[in-house]
This record gives structure tokens, sequence and C-alpha cells, in this order.
């Protein structure tokens, strides 16, 4: 049996999955936490150590519970850009920069500036979150290190060398995070020493994969600590959300897959070039030759709700579902409230990591239903924000696919969906991006003659979720108010921003 071992590294942990491609089903998941710092207001910290040991503990556990089946594949996701500074042999120099990190805004925002063509790739300018923006940060803020490290990578990068002992690239990461020409297949040293990280490509991994290739079987060492009976094919991966493309099979133009978890993630592909303002992309050959791969989403999306939850009303899981239902019996637009999802900037179509969240309209009436009530219609407005500006571009949306955190809350799922006012397929497997890697495991093993094919092979069942037209209404009334409340507060928001950043 062709059994493909799909590795998920999110932000709060990770997560390991076994699927077998003859029945196209998991056979098993395990997840291990590990912490994240915030240092300061904007930052966001992890521990690489914490990564290898987490996965270990996960993927012993997950063989034990599955009597140490023959692995015949595995591909790696993981967020991005969590960037890792270290040497050669693996060495962290300091803590990785998590995705969600916005200390780079300043170094993001002068990328506007540069004139090189490469830059139309990704929209004309670069985010705070990715890789090059945060080597910029490196060596004017951190100069011994950025000096010191042999090696500047990401999660994925780092995770594919403790399992094989090769620095390998991601052709999607590098090509949407490190401003990787994947047409003429080079890094842009010009951009780079315009940037003012000259060299960087020297501390980048040197040989780019593209998404399901097969890089090399992985290490003894990696085989027993993950609890492997074999040593089996490791293929390239990539962006969490965007390997989820693969699980649900989501790759044609006019099909978007949304993933709601602590951030939002909104992806779909192009068959040719074209502006996309607002949107990060189109990025070439990012995920399947001659597709152009657009990205939206929201920086924090589930991760606004929880902090309701669980930072200020400090609720347990019980507490969290009561809270759920009562919030679920208010109408839409029912608390007099509006709530502005920027808590760690916006992704999408503003393209600002120093947009900051707000809650509007209180008074002492208001309890904590209505506070999280007014929490879950923010993050639904942003969404449908984003697919304002898609149809706004005349892109064609005909399927919508969605999975993660919405299974979980569907009082947040249903508020999307009225909010889009479009139907969404919610994928009975919650985890996505697990089978999309065991997609690209099944394409680097051999098992599929090519990512389409390993798509479709892996293609899950969904559920229809339709629109409530009257509620869809109510939204649209709403997002006339967030976003002239985004407007009205963007000067003020970047300012306060800027003081906790210390710029």
């Amino acid at each position: 049996m062709a059994r493909l071992l799909g590795l998920d590294f999110g932000t709060g942990g990770i997560r390991v999955g076994v699927f077998d491609l003859e029945s196209r089903r998991m056979l098993g998941e395990r997840e291990e936490h590990y912490a994240t710092v915030y240092p300061r207001p904007g930052w966001a910290e992890q521990s690489p150590r914490d990564w290898w040991e987490a996965l270990g503990r996960a993927s012993r556990a997950l063989m034990a519970d599955l009597g140490q089946p023959e692995i015949a594949g595995i591909a790696v996701a993981t967020t991005a850009s969590t960037v890792v500074a270290c040497r050669k042999d693996g060495t962290p120099l300091r803590p990785a920069l998590l995705w969600m990190d916005c200390r780079a805004a300043e170094e993001a925002k002068r990328s506007a500036l540069s004139k090189n063509p490469v830059m139309d790739y990704v929209g004309g300018e670069n985010a705070s979150e990715w890789l090059i923006s945060k080597a910029m940060w490196l060596a004017a803020r951190e100069p011994e290190t950025y000096a010191g490290a042999d090696v500047i990578c990401e999660c994925l990068d780092y995770i594919n060398y403790l399992l094989t002992g090769r620095w390998v690239g991601s052709r999607m990461n590098a090509t949407c995070k490190w401003n990787y020409d994947s047409v003429g297949r080079r890094f842009p040293t010009e951009l780079y020493a315009e940037f003012g990280v000259r060299g960087l490509e020297a501390k980048l991994p040197p040989e780019i994969f593209a998404v399901g290739a097969a890089v090399e079987r992985i290490s003894p060492e990696a085989a027993a600590h993950l609890g492997l009976s074999n040593r089996p094919i490791l293929s390239q991966g990539g962006i969490d959300a965007h390997i989820g493309m693969l699980g649900a099979a989501t790759l044609k133009p006019g099909e978007m897959l949304m993933i709601g978890g602590t951030s939002i993630v909104q992806l779909f592909q192009l068959d040719h070039q074209r502006p996309m303002t607002g949107f990060w992309g189109p990025y070439p050959h990012a995920l399947v030759d001659d597709h152009w791969l657009v990205e939206a989403g929201q920086v924090s999306a589930g991760s606004v709700l929880t902090w309701f939850e669980k930072n200020l009303f400090e609720l347990d899981d019980a507490g969290c579902r009561a809270l759920r239902e009562k919030a679920a019996e208010i109408p839409v637009g029912g608390t007099g409230l509006l709530t502005l999802d920027y808590f760690m900037g916006n992704r999408t179509p503003y393209r600002e990591p120093r947009l900051r969240g707000a809650v509007i309209g209180l008074s002492l009436g208001h309890d904590r239903a209505s506070l999280y009530r007014s929490a879950v219609e923010g993050v639904a407005l942003a969404s449908a924000n984003v697919l304002k500006r898609v149809r706004e571009l005349d892109v064609p949306v005909d399927r919508i696919v969605s999975s993660g955190g919405y299974a979980r809350n569907r009082l947040w799922l249903q508020a999307t969906v009225d909010a889009i006012g479009i139907p969404v397929e919610l994928s009975q497997e919650a985890n996505l991006t697990i089978i999309g890697a065991a997609a690209a495991a099944a394409c680097g093993s051999g098992l599929v003659p090519d990512l389409f094919a390993a798509a479709d092979a892996v293609r899950q069942p969904t559920t229809r979720i339709e629109p409530d037209q009257a509620a869809h209404t109510v939204y649209q009334q709403l997002l006339g108010e967030y976003l002239e409340a985004t407007e009205l507060l963007m000067p003020q928001s970047k300012r306060l921003a800027a003081s906790q950043l210390g710029r």
C-alpha cells in the first residue's frame, strides 16, 4: 500500500499525518505544540530546535499507533516566511523570526522603490513577513548575526536539511518570498545589492527544487528520529496554505482555496500574467509550471477570535463553546459594534503591516457575546473585502474550497459565507495541508505523473455551505462601514504602530 507522510509546521505546532493513497484517507494524525515568544509588540519568535523535537515526538507516537508502516514518500509544509539564521551545520544563531513578525515594515516599504522587473512578480512591493525583508532587517539591525550566518533560510529549508543533510530551497517559497526569478531561474543578485543585502544569494539554500520534485532519501538518523522503519524519499514541499491547494484540488484558474486558521489565506491561479493590484503576485511557476499563483489573505483572523476567547475573556473550552452559542443568537449587525481585524496589520488589499485592530461603538451595555459576535463579523468582513477586490479585477471565482479553523467554529464559517455571498465547499478533512504534502510526496516518489494528477488522487469529499442572502445584504452594508472606518483610522493606526515598533 502507498502510504505517505505529510508534515505541517503551523504557527502553534507540528501536525503529522499518514495518508493512504489507495483509499484516499488519512490513517492517523498526531500533533505536538511549541512555544511562540513576543519580545515586543509586532515581534514574534520561535526556537528552531523546538520544531525538530516536536516533530520527533509527534512522528514517533504516530508510527507506534499505526504499527510502524512503511512510508513511500514524505513532504513538508511550513509557515512562510519563518526565518532562521544559522551555521552551515544547522546551529541557530538566534530565535527564528516567525512569519507574522512585522518588525521589517520599513524594509518592506523600501522595496517599493525598486524598478527591477522581478518586482513585477510580487505586485511591486515586498511584505514585512517575507524572508527578503527580514534579511534586510537582520543586516541593518543585527549585523553581527547577519554576517555570522552561513545560511539564512525558512523553516521548510531548515527541516529539510535536518531530514537529508542538504540545503535546498522550494521554488514556491523562493518565488513568493525571496524575489527569486523563477522565469530566469536565478537569484537577482543586483536586487539584493540594491536592498542592502549584497551577497544574500550566498547565504540562501543554493539548490531550488519545484514542489513535488524528489530531493533525496532521508538520512538514517532522521528516520530514527521520526520513528520510521524505512528511509522514504523526501519530495520538495512549500508554504503550508499553498500546499493545501493540492489537498483541495484547486489548481485550475477559476478555483480558490480559502483556509481559515490563525490567519486566512485565499489562493488561486491564473493562466497568464496580469496586474493584480493589492494582491501578492502573480508568481510565475510557483506551484506548477506555466501558471501564475496569486495570494491574498488576512494576517490575523482566527487569532483575533482566540484573543477574545482566551486572552481577554480567559475562557476554557466549555466557556468558548458557550460564548459562541450565545453570540450566534445575535443577528448580523445587531451589536451596534464594528470590529477591525488588523491586530497584526493587513495583507490584502492594503498591504499595510502598521494597521491595527479596533472595536468601535462600545457602550457599558455591551457584553462578551456582543464583543465576540462583532469580532467574528469583522474577520468575515475582511474576507468579503478580499473577494470584493477579486471581482473588481474581473478574476473569475467559480469554486471556493475551504478548510481549517472554520470546521471547528461554525459561527465563523457561516459568517464568512454570508459576508462573501458565495457558496463554499467545506472539506470534510480539516487539514488539507497534510493531504497536499502527501500529494507532493506522491509526485516525488513516482506514484503519480504530475501535481495535477496528485491533486486528483488525494481529492476529498466536501459539504456545500450556502450563503443566507438576507444576512449577505446586511454584511454589504457593514462592509461600507468597515471600509470607511479603515480609511479614517489608518493614519492614526500607523502612527500608533510606529511608536510601538520604535520607529
